[in-house]
């Protein structure tokens, strides 16, 4: 059975996001995606709110699981049982990026392989970063989510203090 990863932040998950999941779960018989615990970063949602809102989008790929995880990623993928990593790509910046991921995670884990899926060209642009930026700014966001992740997502910036409305 062909198992993959699809490791990331996810905060908040984005239609350019949910693109690669489903174009991946039909290349794979099964495919986790994997919700980075990163301490180094302040996510706007906890990872236990970032699973519950992918769950809400991937819930008609019966072949999808969602888990969130901490530390190496190589060792999740260990302990998932799991030789295929997916990343997606949008721009040049984001392939050498990539790149160099992989050829450290191979270094590491010898038996780890990364295929990557290039995105979507109406997706190309799009990030979770500036998917919140534009929400702070009260801009709208719903092109570039589902309607009841904007939901959440303007709400929770309200709640942080963090959204600022300009007339």
């Amino acid at each position: 059975m062909a198992k993959a990863i699809y490791p990331g932040s996810f905060d908040p998950i984005t239609n350019g996001h949910i693109d690669i999941i489903e174009r991946a779960s039909k290349m794979f018989d099964k495919l986790i995606v994997g919700v980075l615990i990163n301490n180094t970063k302040d996510p706007l949602f906890t990872p236990a709110e970032r699973v519950d809102m992918i769950k809400s989008v991937v819930g008609h790929l019966s072949n999808v699981e969602v888990l969130e995880f901490a530390g190496l990623l190589v060792d999740f993928a260990h302990e998932q049982n799991c030789n295929i990593l997916v990343r997606g790509l949008r721009v040049i910046t984001d392939f050498e990026y990539e790149l160099q991921l992989a050829q450290t995670n191979k270094i590491i884990a010898p038996n780890l392989e990364t295929v990557f899926l290039s995105s979507s060209l109406k997706y190309s642009y799009l990030s979770s970063s500036i998917v919140k930026e534009i929400a702070v700014y009260n801009g709208d966001i719903s092109h570039f989510v589902r309607d009841h992740i904007r939901e959440k997502v303007t709400k929770r910036l309200i709640e942080k203090g963090l959204r600022r409305d300009y007339e």
